[in-house]
């Protein structure tokens, strides 16, 4: 409230990253970029792939080939190329439900929160099981994605989106991250922000960027939101 300016902090939403937080994909997307981006003649470890999650596909193969080849490439040639990342992710094992995130929004749910999903992701194959996996906790029509918006994470713009479907002002929402260039762009969307650290990085690298609390697990995030008993007075 202080950093913002805001006279109440009420929330009245949740939004989620999708992977490292609802599924715990990280590992494919590692391997995915690596194993593609290295048939471009471009070098992307393992690591990096969590450093630079949460921007768009196509503007971080941009970043990486302004970075390698010292020029600019167009918009059709990072499409092809984050095409074959794609489809080396779609060889990969089908990635599991994160350990404890369906609880943490049943309890969410439960508290008369809604759910809202804001990812960079533009992998079909995972925002098509959403509903599926999510069944009764995550609506079709409050989910944003790479497809979305112009300016992926860190922009605040995916985060300003998710906030405008579901109808809510900046005190009322939280937001459970789990990427540093993730927290950077909810901290500037001016939002609550969670990360809960499920990838090799840091807890630093996303204090850093401005996360208001750091976890280790879901089941630390669901014991912050079992700690706030005073929720039901922000939906009168």
């Amino acid at each position: 409230m202080q950093e913002n300016g805001f006279g109440s902090f009420c929330p009245k939403a949740v939004l989620f990253d999708m992977d490292g937080v609802l599924y715990d994909s990280m590992p494919n997307h590692a391997v995915s970029w690596h194993e593609s981006m290295k048939t471009f003649h471009i070098e992307m470890p393992r690591e990096d792939a969590y450093r630079y999650e949460g921007m768009r596909g196509v503007e971080t193969i941009k970043l990486l080939t302004r970075q390698q080849w010292g020029r600019d490439i167009s918009d059709e040639e990072a499409a092809r190329m984050y095409a074959a990342k794609s489809e080396r992710f779609a060889l990969c094992a089908e990635a599991p439900v994160m350990e404890g995130v369906k609880q943490l929004q049943q309890l969410i749910h439960g508290m008369g929160l809604q759910i809202v999903v804001v990812t960079g992701s533009g992998q079909r194959s995972l925002l098509d099981k959403l509903t599926v996996d999510f069944e009764g906790l995550v609506d079709p029509h409050l989910v944003v994605s790479s497809f979305d918006v112009k300016r992926g994470k860190p922009h605040p713009e995916p985060y300003l989106k998710g906030l405008e479907k579901v109808g809510v002002a900046p005190y009322e929402a939280v937001v459970i991250e789990n990427a540093p260039l993730g927290v950077r762009a909810a901290v500037a969307a001016r939002l609550f922000t969670i990360a809960v650290n499920t990838g090799p990085l840091p807890d630093a690298q996303l204090s850093g960027e401005g996360a208001h609390l750091v976890y280790k697990s879901m089941a630390e995030a669901e014991a912050f939101f079992r700690s706030l008993p005073t929720l039901s007075c922000c939906r009168g």
